[in-house]
């Protein structure tokens, strides 16, 4: 019998808003919130939030093609959308964005001990995300000041405007980090989009619940769910990430370290 190889992870890959930092990935939903009623509509943040995880541009596009948002800006401006209204609400959006997200680079709890503890096994930290790079040097300088920084990021910006679920930002950090394979690396994010780059790059891909945008909760909200109310949560979570494929699902940080174990020992 042929023996099966050890397989070593050396990278896990991490989305940024919503796994890594700011809890609930807020600081995305109030900005396209923002620039959406400063065209006369107030998406709804269940609309806000179906598409996260997507380029920042591809994200509004996605919203205006939305039944209810594309009749009432029909109502509202006396015509239906055209390109060039998604190019406006976008530069709105990213305006103020960048206003607000030096506020929403807190680290989500366990991270930090989670990467120390990947680190002093000698795994490598790399970062794809829906910003774009003049968003992230402005959240990876905040987030370093209180004690998260990965070893490389990318931004769809960086690589030609081919976010996810285009798995270039991850290749880009296999290179960077010097990753043997891609079965030496695993993704982790918060967003469907997430999971299915992780999955086009052809690395196992993991969906985190607490602090998700999916769940869609801010840490203060999250906190002041019941015992039953986090349990049903949870479990509507893992039903989305279950169903765009992902190969396993963690509560939170402090089980990766003990997930990537049990993937090497597989």
């Amino acid at each position: 019998m042929m023996d099966i190889p050890f397989i070593l992870i050396e990278a896990v890959i991490f989305d940024w808003a919503g796994t890594t930092v700011d809890f609930g990935s807020m600081a995305p939903v109030q900005a396209f919130i923002a620039a959406f009623q400063r065209f006369g509509i107030t998406p709804t943040t269940e609309e806000v939030r179906r598409p996260m995880g997507m380029l920042k541009w591809d994200h509004v596009y996605t919203m205006m093609q939305m039944d209810r948002i594309a009749a009432e800006w029909e109502r509202v401006h006396g015509r239906p959308w055209v390109p060039s209204d998604v190019d406006q609400v976008y530069s709105v959006s990213e305006t103020s964005i960048l206003d607000i997200l030096h506020d929403f680079a807190e680290p989500k709890p366990f991270v930090r001990e989670a990467v120390s503890e990947l680190r002093e096994q000698g795994i490598r930290i790399g970062s794809t995300t829906g910003y774009t790079k003049q968003m992230m040097e402005i959240v990876t300088a905040e987030a370093e000041k209180r004690g998260y920084a990965p070893d490389a990021w990318f931004t769809p910006d960086m690589l030609g405007n081919k976010g996810r679920p285009y798995p270039y930002m991850i290749f880009r950090n296999l290179e960077a980090l010097g990753v043997s394979s891609v079965d030496a690396a695993i993704k982790v994010g918060d967003t469907a989009a997430d999971i299915k780059e992780g999955k086009n790059a052809g690395l196992l891909s993991v969906g985190v619940v607490e602090g998700s945008s999916i769940a869609g909760l801010s840490e203060d909200e999250y906190r002041k769910l019941s015992a039953e109310e986090r349990l049903a949560l949870a479990e509507s979570v893992r039903a989305v990430y279950r169903e765009c494929g992902a190969d396993y699902i963690i509560d939170d940080f402090r089980q990766l370290p003990a997930l990537i174990k049990e993937i090497e020992e597989r």
